[in-house]
């Protein structure tokens, strides 16, 4: 079987009429940079979020970045965030002079939680960076109530889990990346929300930051050549935002898919008892970007490298804590306590393909492997 980690190929094949004539109407209007397809995205990606403002940019690190810069931080101000996560979200706090504060992760939901959060703030302490991993938010409405208490910025990283729904303890309902003061996405094509190349972009209901993140991504400037603060230059570019117009129409059946696709794989390896399947946050959709089994008992490399030879590709996300790796180490305090779950999930998490295609010959053939290797 040609098995995929992600099916990019067949997902373009059932839009491939609205994506084609999309992309030509760009080329043929010649609006490249700006131009009425960003826009259009751009309303119609505020709507689904249901956000007052929507910046696109480049990229999803290129967001991070923006984000934190328009929060005027100082160089030395701390930003915490959680060690077991994309080298992206840790890759903008250098870059900008801040110091990362990595912290640990829940064993359960691999995300960040207020009590571990409330635990890393010193007087230092700016801004939060909760990543909603593989697809399901953190629990956001503690971790608020934390950030409001010190006055710390809270900065969402929605890569993973755009579209996911996050209820309140009311029981009102509100999107990941809304929950704090501004939300980053990225549109990497293997993103569940994924254009054609590159892509990100920025939200907020802040009526000041908003605007200030756009400002910001626009070399620092609202009206053209008055420049009001150092800024990047960071756009979305048009025929990347006609696809993603496209496929924002389709995102909620591709969630439904994956969640399909998941429940398959729940079914079948959820009485392997080698295995921990996904924990499912009560208060949160899961959009499953990923879907990540935990081994139990330290076979974990041993069940990757028997799955490939099989032909069933899959990840390990991610092999090493940030605080281990080279470039980040300068930023480790000497008194630093490595950390017990994020170094049990490096050693003993595995994603399986994952994607809007899968049916239903493919999840048996991978769940027979599974369970024939733990037999």
């Amino acid at each position: 079987m040609n098995i995929q980690m992600v099916d990019l190929k067949t997902q373009y094949s059932r839009i491939q009429q609205e994506v084609d004539e999309a992309v030509l109407e760009v080329i043929r209007s010649t609006a490249f940079i700006n131009g009425p397809k960003v826009q259009s995205f751009k309303a119609a990606f505020s709507a689904y979020l249901d956000a007052k403002h929507v910046i696109p940019c480049a990229n999803g690190t290129d967001a991070l970045q923006i984000a934190l810069m328009a929060l005027d931080l100082q160089p030395g101000d701390e930003v915490i965030v959680p060690a077991f996560t994309y080298v992206a979200t840790a890759e903008v706090i250098a870059l900008l002079r801040l110091t990362p504060v990595m912290v640990d992760v829940d064993p359960d939901t691999f995300n960040l939680t207020a009590e571990i959060f409330e635990a890393a703030i010193t007087p230092r302490t700016k801004a939060v960076v909760p990543v909603h991993l593989f697809g399901q938010s953190c629990d956001m409405e503690p971790i608020m109530q934390v950030a409001n208490k010190h006055g710390i910025w809270v900065v969402e990283d929605n890569a993973q889990a755009i579209g996911a729904d996050y209820t309140y303890s009311d029981g009102s309902t509100q999107k990941t990346g809304t929950l704090g003061h501004i939300g980053c996405t990225s549109f990497y094509p293997s993103k569940n929300l994924g254009a054609y190349g590159d892509g990100g972009a920025l939200y907020s209901n802040d009526d000041i930051i908003g605007p200030k993140c756009q400002m910001v991504a626009n070399h620092g400037q609202v009206k053209r050549y008055y420049h009001d603060a150092v800024g990047v230059n960071s756009r979305l570019d048009a025929m990347q935002a006609a696809v993603l117009e496209i496929k924002l129409r389709h995102l909620d059946n591709y969630a439904a898919a994956r969640q399909q696709a998941a429940a398959y794989y729940d079914e079948a390896l959820g009485s392997v008892s080698e295995l921990q399947v996904p924990t499912r946050q009560a208060n949160s959709s899961h959009e499953f970007h990923q879907y990540t089994l935990k081994v139990k008992n330290g076979r974990r490399d041993e069940l990757a490298a028997f799955l490939k030879e099989k032909g069933i590709p899959n990840m390990i996300y991610y092999p090493v804590p940030l605080y281990k790796q080279n470039a980040y180490k300068s930023f480790i305090p000497a008194d630093f306590v490595e950390l017990p779950v994020t170094e049990d999930l490096c050693e003993s998490v595995i994603s399986l393909p994952m994607h809007t295609e899968l049916d239903e010959a493919t999840l048996s053939f991978i769940t027979s492997s599974v369970r024939g290797f733990f037999a």
